[in-house]
């Protein structure tokens, strides 16, 4: 294949990528192809990974495939654990039988040598025998293989659907989240709510405490008391964890609507979900409140699992 024809395929891969959408590393697309006595089978495979790992296994004597077909999955992927597989078969009778000279006189060189040592009682070998010997006759490869050019027009089409069914997984994904989505916000509303209703509550028993521990102490530090009661306040306060939630939902919208390779940056997110989900369970001195935050930490964690097949 010339450098030239080379470029332009690798320009065409370039466009295999256009377009904005969540991509699935969880993939998978087939191919078969034909010419004469041959035949041959591609599969592509795609699951998650941390970076982009290509795996290329084609047949010996196809090795010119191997670095064009990493650059154009380079260019149409950006994370995964990929392998690209390339099977040859030939029909029954198709193949073209090659006497291999070099191997044939080593053979029977050696024959030579085990005759003049063994006894005269040895069978005679016959022409069949020596032609099964592996070595001797073989298939002629180099003129049984397809063209480099054909093989790579197919790829270009097979890395095309591998990437369209990639676009199709990810749009389930995408559905799917938005509803984790919709489920964490119905939660930090209902946490919101019930730690209005909580602070009101607090406020007014804690004034009675104050009241009756006024009434039973004759001597009170009430700088002291001022301080420890901003304290309790302080620490009692979810307001922040909630708005923090609430902007972590609407970056989680806009990453999966802006598409594109945002898997790391939403598990980034999702690790930011969780901190604010556990820092309200640990403030929240109340057994609604708490029970909320572990339907928080559960939904949170089903939609991490979805995260981690983002690309």
């Amino acid at each position: 294949m010339g450098r030239g024809s080379l470029s332009r395929w690798l320009t065409d891969q370039g466009r295999v990528v256009a377009g904005k959408a969540i991509a699935s590393m969880t993939a998978f697309a087939a191919m078969d192809g034909a010419d004469g006595p041959l035949s041959w089978q591609w599969e592509i495979r795609g699951v998650n990974g941390r970076g982009l790992d290509l795996r290329l296994r084609v047949p010996e004597g196809l090795g010119a495939l191997e670095q064009p077909l990493r650059a154009a999955l380079q260019k149409a992927l950006a994370r995964g654990n990929v392998t690209v597989s390339l099977k040859l078969q030939r029909a029954t009778g198709g193949a073209a039988l090659q006497l291999q000279d070099d191997a044939l006189d080593a053979v029977l060189g050696a024959l030579a040598q085990v005759e003049a040592r063994a006894s005269s009682d040895l069978a005679p070998s016959s022409a069949a025998d020596i032609l099964a010997l592996r070595g001797v006759m073989d298939v002629n490869d180099a003129a049984q293989l397809p063209e480099t050019d054909a093989l790579l027009a197919e790829a270009k089409a097979l890395i095309a659907a591998f990437v369209e069914m990639r676009r199709t997984e990810g749009a389930a994904l995408a559905e799917v989240m938005e509803g984790q989505l919709d489920r964490i916000a119905e939660l930090t509303d209902a946490a919101g709510t019930t730690a209005t209703l909580r602070a009101a509550a607090a406020g007014t028993r804690l004034r009675t405490q104050v009241a009756e521990l006024l009434e039973a102490t004759e001597v009170v530090d009430e700088g002291r008391l001022a301080q420890e009661l901003a304290v309790l306040a302080v620490k009692a306060d979810v307001t922040e964890e909630i708005d923090r939630l609430r902007a972590h939902i609407t970056a989680a919208r806009d990453m999966i609507a802006g598409g594109g390779p945002v898997g790391r940056k939403l598990d980034f997110l999702m690790q930011e979900f969780n901190r604010e989900a556990n820092t309200l369970c640990s403030k929240s001195g109340d057994a609604e409140l708490t029970a909320i935050g572990l339907d928080l930490k559960l939904t949170i964690d089903q939609m991490r699992e979805q995260v981690q097949n983002v690309e």
